[in-house]
């Protein structure tokens, strides 16, 4: 049985979608359609994670699917499903190289950044809808790092580094 720590969230069952089994699905990704030709999903019921095999899923937006799991075909049984969960196992993620990176993956990697040195290693990645930010533990002060291209120069998996060039005075105003 697989730990709840090797899978990722993928969204959340919102809504029954008609009368034959469909579900709306609230996906957390940049694209649904990516998702088009799942085969199978998890659903966390009662807190552990179920495999279901999908029959059907179409894309509805660049966010949400309309799925089908096999053995579902009444509304009354696609209703159970209404606010349920969906995970993948982390392994069936695609290996990312370069500066690519998961957030998940960088959790715990030291950041060096071009001016001041080592600041500490990445407690979190605070997602927001603004932009996502690398929270940082600093000699016990929290530095926040926006996660953007521009800042990050080299991902390391080897040594779990990652070295940036933070804006200038950013760092300086969590410091001093």
């Amino acid at each position: 049985m697989m730990k709840p720590d090797e899978f990722y969230y993928l969204g959340k069952i919102l809504k029954r979608h008609g009368n034959q089994g469909h579900l709306i699905v609230l996906l957390e990704v940049d694209d649904a359609g990516d998702y088009e030709t799942i085969e199978s999903v998890y659903v966390d019921v009662s807190h552990e994670r179920i495999p279901f095999f999908i029959d059907s899923a179409e894309v509805m937006d660049k966010k949400k699917l309309i799925l089908r799991f096999q053995d579902v075909s009444t509304a009354d049984h696609a209703d159970v499903f209404t606010g349920k969960e969906l995970y993948l196992p982390l392994s069936s993620l695609p290996k990312l190289d370069g500066n690519r990176f998961y957030f998940h993956e960088v959790k715990g990697f030291h950041v060096i950044d071009e001016q001041s040195g080592e600041l500490g290693f990445i407690e979190d990645i605070l997602d927001l809808p603004q932009q996502a930010l690398f929270q940082i533990r600093h000699q016990g002060k929290e530095i926040l790092i926006p996660v953007v291209d521009d800042v990050i120069l080299k991902v390391d998996r080897e040594t779990q580094t990652i070295h940036i060039r933070a804006p200038e005075g950013l760092i300086e105003l969590y410091t001093t």
